[in-house]
C-alpha cells in the first residue's frame, strides 16, 4: 500500500482501527488492544483512579480523568484542572501542535527538591472534539510515578508519544524500532 492523502489528512497510516494488522498482539480478557482504537483519535472518559506523584509529593489525582485512544498509541490521560496541584508545576517557554487538539503548552513539575523539565502538558484552547480536555494537564510517565488504580504506567515507546502503556493494553505501539511507517 503507499501512503496516499485519506479523509483524516493523514500521510502513511495504513491502520486506523478498522482491523487489526496480522502482527498486532491478541488481547487477553480485561485487555484492549491499541490496534482497535481509532485514528482520527477518540476522548473516552475515564473512572478509574488515576494518580501522578513526584517523589513524595501528589501531583495530581482523580477518577475523572480522560483518555486520549489512537490507533497503535497507548492511552495518553488527561486530568481535569481540578485534580492538579498547580503549585507543583511551573511553566516553560514551550510548545507543539497536534493536528487534533491544536496547540500545546508545557510545565516543568517539582516536588519542592527537585525539578524535572517538561514533564507536563496540555491544550489550553482544544476545540471541537476534544473540547472537554481544554484546561486539562497529561503527564509524562518515564518521568514521573503515574499510576491508574494504584498500577504503575509506562512510557510508550519512542520519548515523544504521552502514551501510559498498563497491563490491560496490548501493542505493539508506535515508537517502537521498526514502526516509523505505521
Amino acid at each position: 500500500m503507499t501512503a496516499t492523502k485519506n479523509e483524516d489528512d493523514s500521510f502513511g497510516w495504513h491502520y486506523r482501527g478498522g482491523e487489526r494488522p496480522p502482527f498486532a498482539i491478541e488481547p487477553g480478557p480485561g485487555q484492549e488492544s491499541v490496534w482497535d482504537y481509532p485514528r482520527p483519535p477518540a476522548l473516552v472518559a475515564c473512572d478509574k483512579r488515576v494518580d501522578v506523584r513526584l517523589g513524595g509529593r501528589l501531583i495530581a489525582s482523580t477518577r475523572a480523568a480522560f483518555r486520549i485512544l489512537e490507533t497503535a498509541g497507548a492511552p495518553t490521560y488527561y486530568l481535569p484542572p481540578e485534580a492538579v496541584d498547580f503549585d507543583a508545576l511551573m511553566p516553560v517557554d514551550a510548545q507543539s501542535f497536534c493536528e487534533w487538539k491544536g496547540m500545546a503548552r508545557y510545565w516543568d513539575v517539582t516536588d519542592g527538591k527537585r525539578r524535572v523539565a517538561r514533564a507536563a502538558w496540555s491544550y489550553p484552547d482544544a476545540g471541537n472534539r476534544f473540547a472537554a480536555i481544554a484546561g486539562c494537564v497529561a503527564f509524562y510517565c518515564d518521568r514521573l510515578d503515574c499510576r491508574v488504580d494504584g498500577v504503575r504506567a509506562f512510557a510508550q515507546p519512542g520519548g515523544f508519544y504521552g502514551g501510559w502503556v498498563t497491563p490491560d493494553i496490548v501493542g505493539p505501539f508506535k515508537g517502537e524500532p521498526g514502526t516509523r511507517d505505521w
